[in-house]
């Protein structure tokens, strides 16, 4: 517990370049995270976002492997995943069991790859909970080039995806290609998780996906107010996660968790305490939840 407070230590170690470099990655990844998030949440893509890092994992793994970068394979796994859950859950009956199959599969295959891999077993563990000396400049440059990117092609579409994520059925009337917005949306998010599997780790990228959206979205109904404050949740919860990280020289993703967690928990009080003291006399507290897009 002492070294988790040994500041004198962290500010030692914020000196060195690849930490330097880590931080800088995280911000990307909180920026990316921050603005997919809200949508990511009003659309319930929650579930598929576990099921897309499962397969950026496996993608990850094969890559080690092989021996190539862990970002390309993590990227190409990602990208194979979102297509696949795209087509294959047409029906949103279909959703959730196509989205566990795949899960399970990813996990499976990912997990037998690590064991054929003959190397250090800190690179194995670093796939699941995430390793900030894994972040390189080449990583980076990756990292840099794939956000630009994703967020290129989010402001082409953000109008059209903005309103089949509020509402589907009268974006469908409107001639809305909702089909298409979906499938192009689930290869953004299968990019920017991709993208975090080196740093946060395969396993908890979730908490830095949806955890800062989903808080911000208790607070505020607001697309830009929400797609702010997520932003603002999603850094908090990626830089402040390495930083506590240095000290102990504990995993990146515990750290990025628990700060998320935390910011979650205070929204969640917030906007509790702000629906029953805005609830009018006599009416119970189930009567006044709205749905948090278009609150």
């Amino acid at each position: 517990m002492d070294k988790l407070f040994d500041f004198e230590l962290t500010g030692e170690l914020l000196r060195f370049g690849f930490v330097q470099t880590a931080l800088l990655a995280a911000a990307i990844l909180g920026l990316l995270a921050g603005v997919l998030g809200p949508l990511i949440v009003s659309r319930n893509m929650a579930f598929a976002v576990h099921g897309t890092s499962e397969l950026s994992f496996t993608g990850g793994a094969a890559a080690l492997l092989l021996g190539i970068n862990v970002g390309h394979g993590a990227l190409a796994g990602a990208i194979v995943a979102a297509l696949v859950l795209g087509l294959l859950s047409r029906r949103s009956s279909e959703h959730d069991s196509v989205i566990g199959a795949v899960l399970a599969f990813g996990l499976g295959v990912g997990v037998l790859l690590l064991w054929y891999y003959p190397g250090r077993a800190s690179n194995k563990f670093g796939l699941l909970v995430g390793q900030i000396v894994s972040v390189d400049f080449a990583s980076l440059a990756l990292l840099a080039g794939c956000a630009v990117a994703v967020l290129l092609s989010l402001l082409a579409i953000y109008r059209p995806l903005l309103f089949a994520s509020v509402d589907p059925e009268v974006a469908r009337a409107r001639g809305v290609p909702t089909g298409p917005l979906s499938l192009v949306f689930a290869v953004l998010v299968g990019v920017a998780t991709a993208l975090g599997v080196q740093t946060v780790g395969a396993l908890l990228v979730l908490a830095l996906m949806i955890t800062p959206a989903a808080a911000a979205c208790r607070i505020t109904a607001n697309p830009l107010r929400a797609t702010v404050l997520a932003i603002v949740f999603a850094e908090a919860s990626a830089v402040g996660g390495i930083v506590l990280s240095l000290a102990p020289g504990a995993p990146v993703s515990a750290f990025v968790t628990a700060i998320s967690f935390c910011i979650y928990l205070v929204c969640w009080v917030l906007s509790l305490v702000r629906e029953r003291g805005g609830r009018p006399r006599g009416v119970p507290s189930g009567a006044v939840a709205t749905p948090a897009v278009l609150r």
